[in-house]
């Protein structure tokens, strides 16, 4: 029998003993030079010379992170901004990042309907088994925002494979309350989407009572966070806003059963490029971007 992507996500949380979910989300004007400089000297197509880049940024923090953190998200659209090389990039960190032994979720917020949403399960979700899907990762966050429909297709290739998928809930950028505080029948679409996320995923939990059904809300609303933490009590959550977008740890704690489970925190710009900021830039600096990446990482 397939383990469940619940299980082995808190397994892997438990083994490394942090809740940090280290987002993968590479930029040029960010990277550090000597990774600009080896890739400039190999190549001069401009995409494959970004997607080179990319791919050993990402490579190296994997590295720094994998025996300190249970999972990594890589960020899709930074790599597909350049084309069949990036997303080649994007593949292959995947699959590094899984021989690492890291549960690996692709922000990649699909959403579609009927066969083609399947075909996009199928493509990303492998789940318990690396080989079993394209781009091989364990989990990929959804949009719902065309219906339970949406959402259908994904839950079963899930399901069947020990993959998870993340569904948009409420999200962390300022402009989610556009849509996702609008009333519908009493309540808001937020919550609308929160119970059709926990009814989805209730249907079959593991032993510690968590689906393959999760749920993206962000940091940056702690009072909706208590809120949709006893909304949804089977639901995993991945929780982005936590640093630079403003959440804080008081806030993030909420996301959290009393016995510690449920939630993965993830965190970005402040690992991938801790070298560019205070503490860390001042006592490591760009030529010692990897200890940076390390120190950030434990200080979470």
């Amino acid at each position: 029998m397939t383990t469940s992507y619940a299980t082995r996500l808190h397994a892997a949380i438990r083994q490394k003993q942090t809740p940090v979910l280290v987002g993968l989300d590479p930029r040029m004007d960010w990277l550090p030079k000597e990774i600009l400089t080896r890739a400039r000297e190999h190549l001069d197509d401009p995409q494959a010379f970004a997607a080179a880049a990319f791919e050993e940024f990402c490579v190296r923090i994997i590295d720094v992170v994998a025996p300190l953190v249970p999972a990594v998200k890589p960020q899709a659209a930074f790599f597909e901004e350049y084309g069949p090389d990036g997303c080649l990039a994007l593949a292959r960190v995947i699959r590094y990042a899984r021989a690492q032994g890291l549960i690996v979720i692709c922000d990649a917020k699909r959403g579609d309907i009927g066969t083609t949403a399947e075909a996009y399960a199928r493509a990303y979700l492998a789940g318990a088994d690396p080989e079993a899907a394209a781009w091989g990762a364990d989990a990929l966050t959804v949009n719902p925002y065309l219906g339970r429909d949406t959402l259908e297709p994904f839950v079963k290739v899930a399901a069947d494979r020990g993959a998870g998928i993340y569904v948009l809930v409420l999200t962390s950028n300022p402009g989610a309350c556009t849509f996702q505080d609008r009333q519908v029948d009493g309540r808001m679409t937020y919550q609308v989407v929160a119970d059709a996320v926990e009814e989805l995923t209730a249907a079959a939990v593991d032993e510690d009572g968590f689906g393959c059904v999760g749920a993206v809300v962000g940091a940056t609303y702690p009072a909706e966070l208590v809120e949709l933490r006893e909304r949804m009590p089977h639901v995993p959550l991945l929780i982005p806003g936590y640093g630079a977008q403003g959440g804080t740890a008081s806030d993030v704690m909420k996301a959290f059963r009393d016995d510690g489970l449920g939630a993965l925190i993830n965190n970005s710009r402040g690992i991938n490029f801790a070298f560019r900021s205070a503490p860390w830039s001042q006592e490591f600096g760009e030529n010692r971007w990897e200890a940076a990446t390390e120190a950030a990482t434990r200080r979470i």
